[in-house]
């Protein structure tokens, strides 16, 4: 797994070669990646929302208790293993087009891989100001959207142009996916209601 995280991150070109090479199972990536990754965000945010609380910049901290903060917590991580899912089906419908599609497993796999940096991005929530969780997301995005669009043509064994197409695509519905889910969490557990309430007061 850990290979595959610093080759995804310093040498995103040959690590797409081996990773396809490798023929990985679904249920491979997810005991070894997928699931171990996505733990990252979710523990940090677990940790960052109940011992400092999250912070808007002003002074004004918000603070969740641990059962709350658990709750959160497994919603959260749910939440990211189900917006893998999505983008791999996402994934496969747009690789229908193309002459020998890749299996909707070895699209969900290929998902897996380039939430990669999104997952390394949950650092930071540990310490949650609101400006660094957002900036650290921002470019969390953008790497993903790099590998995205590196390893897409190949993947589908389809010319650049057309990669690219497939990679814009997919990359804004899984953007519009995951705030979704993002969006349905904040609402579920009430951050939305206390940042409110923070800033009007």
């Amino acid at each position: 797994m850990l290979a595959h995280v610093w080759g995804l991150m310093a040498r995103p070109n040959r690590e797409w070669k081996a990773i396809k090479e490798e023929r990985e199972t679904l249920t491979h990536l997810y005991a070894h990646h997928v699931l171990l990754l996505a733990a990252i965000p979710v523990v940090a945010s677990y940790i960052g929302t109940t011992q400092v609380g999250w912070s808007l910049g002003g002074g004004t901290q918000i603070k969740l208790g641990y059962l709350d903060a658990l709750g959160a917590g497994i919603v959260f991580y749910l939440t990211i293993l189900a917006a893998v899912y999505v983008v791999g089906k996402v994934i496969r419908y747009m690789a229908k087009r193309y002459p020998k599609p890749p299996s909707q497993s070895q699209c969900i796999i290929f998902a897996g891989y380039i939430a990669t940096p999104m997952f390394l991005s949950g650092i930071v929530a540990i310490y949650p100001l609101v400006w660094l969780c957002l900036l650290a997301g921002v470019i969390g995005l953008c790497y993903t959207a790099f590998l995205l669009y590196i390893g897409i043509p190949s993947f589908l064994n389809i010319s650049e142009k057309e990669g690219f197409i497939v990679s814009i695509t997919t990359f804004g519905v899984g953007v519009l996916v995951l705030e979704a889910l993002l969006g349905m969490t904040v609402l579920l557990w009430g951050y939305g209601e206390r940042i409110i309430l923070s800033i009007l007061s």
